[in-house]
């Protein structure tokens, strides 16, 4: 009779261990599929098929469709319209000059608030920047209301017995108002870059004898050459793809940009098919933003020159007083006088009343909040900002967690498409999803505007948890791993919690910028689906300029206290 077999017996010092059922499977895939058991085991390969699913569908999907059908033959065909050609080159001359002008301006602020003895520059910090919590459009509204036939410039003009006046409109006032509201961009880009200069090259200089003005030209200016370049990019690249501020400021006198052709010819009913047209100049916009973030991640981020202070003090000697002076009068005049106008313009029956106390009244905020087309803009903004916020966050999370926390071949491509939208006009973004709209049947309804958002404004998200965890240490994954959690357990246990409140930041900011979007929400509108923006846009179309006023005075207030709470707990967090 044949002996029964035996368990191997462990030899010393071995643990043993009783194989369970389908052990032998497991190490066979194991030895044929060396990763295909961690990779399940750990959970990331499941996460990044997800978030890569995610990003297909949100950003490829809709860029694919533009590029196809951009490239049709009927597409290319409309780059013949002599009325294409004009609007390319306002395009392109009213984005480029704002753009140097806002570059000036930038690098001016950042050397005098960051590097100078000036007095009072953390208010002046703040005030600056206020045009950037403005969406443009509205500010567009706000200079309408300062320099207008019936506004206070104009009326002063006319008490004054001057037969001249003075009108925004046109392509000067283009050009001034994206200069206005681009220049602070052009700040916080090159205060970032000033502050990554080294302070011992600029030491040398003065050591050697040279004076204030002469280091910033021939030692502080040179350095900044790249931060310079790249602020630039960005501020033509972003001035491309308004649409609030050429349609308001521009089309009364007919000048028209790529993007407001585009709303013509969406908006027109002689045209039976106007998706050619506006992919193809989607497609010219797409090109331009692809070679512009190329050329700036070409640019060089920094500079190894040596060790030292981080910057020279700049003393400004007997010029402090006046310059700070200057400072205060711009500040007033650009930021400030203009939001002035617009609440006049709110709190006045009508325009041209002359603004006394008895004239003011809230009967045009009440009137315009009433209304149900506004509640309805209202209702539909706050949803789709909301959803677009949370699908941000969580998305936003996730991808930034694998760009962080693990290192496979594919991260920078995941990082490339997760942010490229953030550098796309939002007339690309719209478009793409009005041509994929159609074939996922959500055509004509607010999902549209839902995917745009989240498509456009997901790059923040990462950005808000990448810059933070990217400093974090891993001490904490390690011990989790050693106390035998699996590299997933411990990502979402540990790292993801840690995450979690700069994701959640993130996802306010995505709220406070969407719910007061335009160019996206007025190329994609259907039946039903209006929101703030466009209902504002609308009354003020209409001639309703008061009820237009007051809700874009609403809006301005709650967007600068919003996204100010926001960046003071996003600086205290980081402070931590």
């Amino acid at each position: 009779m044949e002996a029964p077999a035996r368990e191997a017996v462990p030899a010393p010092g071995q643990r043993y261990r009783r194989l369970r059922p389908g052990t032998a499977l497991l190490r066979l895939k194991s030895r044929v599929w060396p990763n295909a058991q961690t990779r399940l085991h750990d959970g990331f390969g499941v996460l990044r098929s997800v978030v890569w699913l995610a990003l297909a569908l949100l950003i490829g999907m809709p860029l694919a469709a533009l590029v196809l059908q951009g490239t049709g033959t009927e597409a290319i065909a409309i780059f013949a319209d002599p009325a294409v050609a004009e609007a390319a080159l306002n395009s392109l001359g009213s984005a480029g000059g704002s753009a140097v002008l806002a570059t000036i301006i930038g690098a001016g602020l950042a050397i005098l608030l960051e590097r100078s003895n000036l007095p009072s520059r953390m208010m002046l910090r703040w005030l600056v920047l206020l045009p950037f919590l403005i969406p443009p459009f509205i500010g567009a509204m706000a200079w309408m209301s300062l320099l207008g036939a019936n506004g206070p410039v104009n009326k002063t003009l006319q008490g004054w017995g001057s037969g001249q006046s003075v009108s925004i409109f046109g392509g000067w006032g283009v050009v001034f108002l994206l200069t206005v509201h681009s220049y602070p961009m052009a700040y916080l880009v090159i205060s970032a870059a000033l502050k990554r200069i080294p302070g011992n090259l600029e030491e040398a200089s003065r050591i050697s004898g040279a004076g204030t003005v002469s280091v910033l030209r021939t030692v502080t200016l040179p350095l900044l050459g790249p931060g310079l370049l790249a602020a630039f990019v960005l501020t033509m690249v972003a001035n491309l793809s308004d649409f609030g501020i050429p349609a308001l400021i521009g089309l009364p006198e007919r000048y028209t940009t790529l993007t407001t052709l585009v709303y013509r010819f969406l908006a027109s009913s002689t045209t039976s098919n106007p998706l050619p047209a506006v992919s193809a100049i989607g497609l010219v916009l797409l090109v331009m933003a692809i070679l512009a973030v190329m050329a700036q991640r070409k640019l060089p981020t920094g500079t190894e020159l040596g060790s030292g202070p981080s910057g020279m003090a700049l003393e400004l000697g007997r010029a402090r007083i006046p310059l700070a002076a200057l400072l205060w009068i711009w500040t007033i005049g650009i930021c400030l006088v203009p939001l002035l106008a617009l609440a006049a313009q709110a709190l006045l029956p009508a325009p041209g009343v002359p603004l006394t106390w008895e004239n003011l009244t809230l009967e045009n905020l009440m009137v315009a909040a009433s209304s149900p087309n506004t509640l309805q803009g209202i209702g539909n903004s706050l949803m789709l900002s909301g959803l677009a916020a949370a699908c941000c966050t969580v998305l936003g999370l996730a991808v930034a967690l694998l760009l962080t926390r693990s290192q496979h071949r594919s991260n920078g491509a995941l990082d490339a498409v997760a942010t490229l939208p953030q550098a796309l006009p939002g007339l690309v973004v719209a478009v793409g999803w009005l041509l994929i709209a159609p074939m996922l049947g959500i055509f004509n309804t607010g999902w549209v505007i839902l995917g745009a958002y989240i498509m456009a404004f997901l790059a923040l998200v990462v950005q808000a948890v990448r810059a933070p965890m990217s400093s974090v240490s891993s001490s904490l994954e390690a011990a989790a791993r050693v106390a035998g959690a699996s590299p997933f357990r411990a990502l979402c246990d540990v790292t993801a919690r840690l995450a979690v409140p700069a994701a959640i930041t993130g996802g306010v900011v995505v709220l406070l910028t969407a719910v007061r979007e335009l160019t996206i929400s007025i190329l994609l509108v259907a039946p039903g689906s209006q929101t703030l923006g466009v209902s504002i846009f609308n009354l003020q179309q209409a001639g309703d300029y008061g009820g237009a006023a007051a809700l874009a005075l609403l809006v301005a207030v709650v967007g600068i206290v919003g996204l100010s709470m926001t960046a003071a707990v996003t600086s205290r967090l980081a402070n931590k």
